[in-house]
């Protein structure tokens, strides 16, 4: 295989990881933000983390493979965005460890006070994360301060940390954050109206009429706000009638939820996040990283990347274990399809 192929696979294979992570981990963030919200009681609450206590983990680790396939494929492209939107990312991963604490430690107490405040640990931790990947993503689709060095550069009367993470507090980075916010909260709901019986049920799913409204405004605000800007031309692809389709997708949302097609109000706000995410990487490729300082000083997939050894290897080891991993996760999804009900006796969390 070309050197210039296994650069473009890598681009393409990190890409999956992202959208798979997205839309595992977007009803995942969803129905942790809305725990203290849908649940009234202690045993509602259980009930409502329990829904997604056998796969919450394993949904994270799409996320970290995603950072360490680029890593690995990408270290400039790693080295620059980590190390230049350091404190976001901190704060991402301060996120992930509230929630993942809260999970583990709610129950561990029959103490109200003591289960009410990890429930809104989780409830925060999964805000934290959602709004904090949608700004990252919008900022990497509106291009940040690069360097010819592959540094961010921050405003000089500011630290470079928190000026760079200043830069990323622009009005298309909060629009974006808060976007994601609204989607993955709906696609939550959705997932709930999947997995919930009797009252925990009608409220969710008249939760989700009321938060279709929201995500779907502030999903077309962005979607003007970028095509106006034309950040969809900051590549070399454009995306089509990818976006268009997306769009479709979460207003045939409100359609299915009102017509009671559950299963298919889900799939439609799953295929909004993954049309998203495609659409984001086809209209910045084969930047990974837009300078706006300069187009010359952007990072590519063929200035970024590892080795053409590295990226063989890393070949063949994906193509033996990733099958393997979607397998074991298909099959954990498959085991705990069923709908939980209110009843102690079963809640495990």
């Amino acid at each position: 295989m070309s050197y210039e192929f296994l650069q473009v696979l890598w681009f393409i294979l990190i890409a999956v990881l992202w959208i798979g992570f997205h839309f595992l981990e977007g009803f995942d963030f969803g129905v942790g933000m809305l725990l203290p919200i849908l649940g009234k009681t202690d045993i509602e609450r259980r009930t409502i983390i329990n829904t997604i206590g056998s796969v919450w983990d394993g949904n994270e680790v799409w996320l970290l493979t995603a950072g360490g396939a680029t890593f690995a494929a990408f270290p400039h492209w790693y080295a620059t965005m980590f190390s230049g939107f350091y404190l976001a990312l901190f704060l991402l991963l301060v996120g992930l460890i509230i929630r993942g604490i809260s999970f583990e430690y709610r129950s561990k107490d029959a103490n109200p006070a003591w289960r009410n405040r990890f429930d809104w640990m989780i409830a925060i931790g999964s805000f934290m994360a959602a709004l904090l990947l949608g700004a990252a993503f919008a900022n990497l689709a509106k291009g940040s301060p690069i360097g010819a060095d592959m540094n961010l550069i921050a405003p000089e009367w500011l630290p470079n940390n928190l000026g760079v993470t200043l830069t990323l507090l622009n009005p298309y980075g909060l629009l974006g954050g808060l976007t994601t916010v609204a989607v993955f909260l709906l696609h939550g709901a959705n997932f709930l109206v999947l997995k919930l019986e009797g009252s925990l049920h009608t409220r969710a799913v008249d939760l989700s009429k009321k938060l279709w409204i929201g995500a779907s405004v502030l999903y077309i605000l962005l979607g003007i706000y970028t095509y106006v800007a034309k950040f969809w031309a900051n590549g070399k692809i454009n995306p089509g009638v990818v976006p268009l389709a997306a769009v479709v997708m979460i207003l045939l949302t409100g359609y299915f939820i009102n017509k009671k097609m559950e299963g298919w109000a889900f799939i439609s706000t799953g295929l909004n996040i993954v049309l998203t995410q495609v659409t984001f990487f086809m209209m910045t490729f084969p930047n990974v990283m837009l300078s706006t300082l300069n187009p010359e000083w952007s990072l590519t997939v063929y200035n970024a990347s590892s080795s053409q050894y590295t990226l063989t290897v890393m070949s063949i080891v994906a193509l033996i274990f990733v099958p393997i991993v979607l397998v074991y996760q298909g099959w954990s999804y498959y085991m705990f399809r069923k709908r939980i009900s209110a009843d102690k006796k079963t809640l495990v969390y």
